[in-house]
């Protein structure tokens, strides 16, 4: 399969094409934000939300530019984000001898954030379990056993970029749940 051709049958919404252009761009796309954030699991989470955000929004890639050129533009993108929160969860503040004072911001839960996030989390359960199983069982083992990409695969006895696409799918198909229900 050559690349124009699996962008086509991507923007159709052809699984084995999604595949494709994750096998081929994964390492470009994984070895940039490595170099930029230097933490292997950061740098995988990123990769992993630049396909997912770029799969959302293949009809959108123009032909005219390189796919590689484009991925490693929504994963700029989303690094940039990323250090945007993390600046804006800390303050410093300048005290009148002119050392600086960090000020955390207090981000532990209300009794009532706890209450509506347990509300909200058996509202996610039962979404996730209007997945086909194997979505089901995709999303309880890494985000319910916090188990990385590589033991999900050894698990599930699968090879590790077919439990990415896997674990994309199943986010894709929660959200299209979770918008049907609001």
């Amino acid at each position: 399969m050559e690349i124009k051709e699996a962008i086509i049958l991507a923007k159709q919404n052809d699984q084995k094409a999604f595949n494709f252009l994750l096998d081929l761009f994964w390492d470009d796309v994984y070895g940039f934000q490595l170099k930029q954030i230097q933490n292997e699991n950061d740098a995988e989470d990123v990769t992993i939300q630049t396909f997912s955000r770029a799969f959302n929004r293949i009809e959108t890639f123009d032909e005219n530019y390189k796919f590689k050129t484009w991925l490693i533009t929504i994963s700029k993108n989303i690094h940039i984000d990323l250090i945007r929160k993390k600046k804006n969860s800390i303050s410093g503040i300048i005290t009148n001898d002119d050392k600086y004072v960090y000020q955390i911001l207090d981000e532990s839960p209300s009794a009532e954030d706890k209450l509506i996030t347990y509300q909200h989390l058996a509202k996610l359960l039962r979404d996730i379990k209007k997945l086909k199983p194997h979505y089901q069982e995709v999303i309880n083992l890494r985000y319910f056993q916090e188990l990385s990409y590589k033991e999900i695969s050894i698990q599930l006895k699968e090879p590790m970029n077919n439990i990415k696409v896997k674990l994309l799918r199943a986010k894709k198909l929660l959200a299209e749940i979770i918008q049907k229900n609001k």
